[in-house]
């Protein structure tokens, strides 16, 4: 599977998805390992096993073993921090300034640049609205160096990712259901 493979199985009110896919893929602003990391995190994130399998076939072409573990670490790290962070959020200060108590030492030692996994870190937490995840990690990769046109190449390869992986799956459920999806 690739991404061709993923833009031929969208349906034609999703051409613009299909039209972004292309272009982002494409998107020179952010290095192959950013990208491709961005693209890895972001699928895993929205769960369609399609998008997984065509995205990861993809990146695995693009990124090392190490970026592929560690782009797979962000989606894992930040499905666990922003369920957590959201919470504690919506709860205030006396949750706000509690130790978390939880493990997180792939974000000191990701295994490769700090400031990718940061950025991954970023498309996966704007994909589960954690808006203290998002913001934090934005801070520190803007801090180390990365542009804001950057961080906006990283989420909106993770809102078309998400996007695709909503539709694929309403895709099935129309199909389930014996509806056209196409109509």
């Amino acid at each position: 599977m690739s991404i061709d493979s993923l833009k031929e199985k969208l349906p034609e009110y999703a051409k613009d998805l299909k039209l972004n896919l292309s272009s982002l893929s494409q998107e020179e602003i952010l290095n192959e390992q950013q990208l491709w990391g961005c693209f890895l995190a972001s699928a895993l994130t929205g769960r369609n096993a399609e998008v997984i399998a065509a995205i990861g076939a993809e990146a695995a072409q693009h990124l090392s073993a190490e970026a592929m573990e560690a782009a797979k670490g962000a989606a894992a790290i930040m499905a666990m921090n922003n369920v957590y962070y959201k919470f504690t959020g919506m709860m205030g200060d006396d949750y706000r300034t509690m130790q978390a108590k939880l493990r997180m030492n792939i974000i000191g030692n990701p295994g490769v640049d700090k400031i990718d996994f940061e950025l991954w870190s970023i498309a996966v937490s704007a994909i589960n609205g954690c808006q203290y995840c998002v913001k934090s990690h934005e801070q520190k990769v803007v801090h180390d160096g990365m542009s804001r046109e950057q961080v906006q190449a990283a989420v909106r390869i993770a809102s078309v990712v998400q996007a695709v992986s909503a539709v694929l799956d309403g895709v099935d459920a129309m199909a389930a259901g014996g509806i056209a999806a196409a109509a």
